[in-house]
């Protein structure tokens, strides 16, 4: 079926179930970025594949909003339908709740899944459309029209070693007990994939690219339950759970087991990660009380403790050492003359990273983009759309993988030849700003919302901006994109030390070229004076610039000497771990700057 056909049968259902309009959201039932199979329902219904969008149909129109990222992704993958783009945060461009408040007229219906929307997003809703008298109503239309779709994912689980997470999952689950008090509250289900993984240090293979389980898992004073799917458990892993005091019940009892409930307990919500039909769930139970705030799990995990730290840094030499050799590879390959298309650069990477210790897998699908591919900041190449490489212009490779010890993501533009004035122009612009983040001081009590301006400001001087956060938290064997810090405009969560972020502007021109460098960051303790504390950061990638694009003059002496430095401390990490060969192609690749450039 065509994607029209598609949405011509939701119509009917959507009309059999009384509902005027339906949100079709990219989310399951645990509020995941990178979904399971099961709950891929916007793509089925709109055909764009991007990680980050929401579907909204009514009787006459359907329209995808999705943010800056997939702006030239969505627009190409949606153009044979009838959906329609509606460009997120673009001046004009009305939000959804905008849009479903000036479609639907008093005493009509909204229909949304309650499974797989969240209690804010609910609430959001509630908010735009109630004072039109419209009402929202849960209904089955997407599950009626969806009959192809996968099964819960039922895969391989594994436990993640104490001498990787540093602490057991029974030392975890108390330490949450403890936060759980100073949130005035006694239990907690503890929704999102991430977070029940790291909290019962285990991890799986049901969401590709991202080491989760699907489950739940509710903790309570004195007791803490794991509700998941029965073939996960093997004897390893129930070994693992019963040290723990940790007890499995069946995936889908949740529902029920909480409305049955009856221990006069304050339950922990989360309203950004709860479905609207698990927060009923506790609502409706008398025996309960509520209050509302952040799941404590999301900042604990981001506040990577000294053992995690040790073994991400671990993990970011192994990964410089495969991204070493790719390079190698590639400059190889290409003076050869052999044909080398995007689908082989995403081989290749894989190839060299599968080589080290303790490696699991991708931590996301690589991208590898050259020329104008690279606009489109989460293109993918694929059998039937990738391009060959030629020896001019620029190849984008964001690439990243999960080992045992961290995970990791790094960005580097490769010059493949001749580049045009605007090419390096803009390289080094990016190049510029990347440096300036990674070298900030900062007040303790900034958030990635006040310094996001840093890495922007020199673009913002030749009126370029990028569409896209600076920057996000990284999972340990997690997932890649990690709250609740980000270095994005409006995110408010103050860093701390311990803290991950990535550091990755860019400039992406349609139909042109797109350039972006990214490093993992740690937060660190930089001094205290009687000022107060100032926080920095200190870099854990290892892996070399391309300085061939660079013009000097657009950097200034810090800027330079901070490069030189990295490139200094690179070679000193990655090179007892290399071979005679690669040890001189990287002393030539990290020479100060201007012995590079001329």
């Amino acid at each position: 079926m065509t994607v029209n056909e598609r949405l011509e049968v939701l119509r009917k259902s959507m009309k059999d179930n009384g509902v005027n309009a339906l949100i079709v959201p990219s989310a399951d039932p645990h509020m995941s970025e990178y979904l399971p199979a099961r709950w891929r329902q916007r793509v089925y219904f709109s055909g764009f594949t991007g990680s980050a969008g929401t579907l909204v149909v009514t009787q006459k129109e359907a329209g995808l909003w999705t943010d800056g990222r997939y702006f030239v992704q969505a627009a190409r993958e949606i153009a044979d339908s009838e959906v329609k783009l509606y460009k997120m945060a673009v001046k004009g461009v009305p939000t959804v709740e905008e849009f479903l408040a000036s479609e639907l007229s008093e005493g009509q219906v909204l229909g949304i899944d309650g499974s797989i929307t969240s209690v804010s997003l609910y609430e959001s809703y509630v908010k735009a459309v109630s004072p039109k008298g419209v009402s929202i109503k849960s209904v089955p239309c997407i599950d009626e029209c969806y009959k192809e779709r996968p099964a819960v994912p039922e895969s391989n689980m594994y436990v993640h070693d104490i001498k990787y997470t540093g602490l057991t999952a029974k030392e975890k689950i108390n330490l949450l007990r403890e936060n759980l008090k100073k949130e005035g509250a006694d239990s907690i289900i503890v929704t999102e994939l991430p977070s029940v993984i790291w909290l019962l240090n285990v991890r799986g293979e049901d969401v590709k690219g991202n080491p989760c389980v699907v489950s739940y898992c509710l903790v309570t004073p004195d007791d803490t339950v794991f509700f998941l799917r029965d073939g996960n458990v093997s004897p390893e892993i129930r070994k693992h759970l019963d040290e723990n005091g940790i007890r499995t019940m069946p995936y889908a009892s949740i529902f029920d087991y909480i409305k049955a409930y009856d221990k006069n307990e304050t339950f922990l919500v989360d309203k950004s990660s709860t479905n609207y039909d698990l927060y009923s769930a506790i609502e409706n139970n008398k025996a309960l009380k509520t209050v509302y705030s952040a799941d404590p799990v999301l900042m604990m995990k981001s506040v990577k403790s000294q053992c995690e730290l040790k073994n991400i840094d671990n993990a970011h030499i192994k990964d410089g050492c495969a991204l070493v050799r790719f390079q190698i590879d590639l400059e190889e390959r290409m003076a050869r003359g052999e044909k080398v298309t995007e689908l082989d650069i995403v081989d290749m990477v894989r190839n060299e990273r599968m080589k080290e210790e303790g490696y699991v897998g991708e931590s996301f699908g690589c991208i590898a983009a050259y020329g104008a591919n690279a606009a489109m900041m989460h293109y993918g190449p694929t059998e039937e759309n990738h391009a060959v490489l030629e020896k001019k212009g620029f190849l984008l490779v964001d690439n990243g993988g999960h080992f045992l010890d961290g995970s990791t993501d790094t960005t580097r533009t490769y010059a493949l030849g001749e580049l045009t004035d605007l090419e390096k122009e803009y390289y080094t612009l990016v190049l510029k700003c990347h440096v300036d983040l990674a070298k900030v001081w900062f007040m303790d009590g900034l958030s990635g919302g006040e310094i996001d301006i840093i890495a922007r400001n020199n673009l913002w001087k030749k009126g370029i901006d990028y569409r896209c956060g600076t920057g996000h938290g990284v999972g340990y064997l997690g997932t890649i994109h990690e709250g609740p810090q980000s270095m994005r405009r409006g995110n408010k969560v103050p860093f701390k030390p311990g803290m991950t972020i990535t550091d990755e502007p860019g400039v992406y021109e349609e139909n042109v070229m797109g350039i972006r460098t990214e490093n993992g960051l740690v937060c660190v303790e930089k001094a205290e004076t009687e000022y107060g504390r100032f926080l920095g950061f200190k870099t854990l990638t290892y892996v070399p610039y391309d300085l061939t694009p660079v013009i000097p003059s657009l950097l200034d002496s810090e800027e330079i000497a901070w490069i030189d430095s990295y490139h200094e401390n690179v070679y000193n990490t990655l090179a007892p771990h290399l071979s005679d060969k690669e040890r001189e192609w990287l002393k030539l690749k990290t020479r100060p700057l201007f012995q590079q450039v001329k």
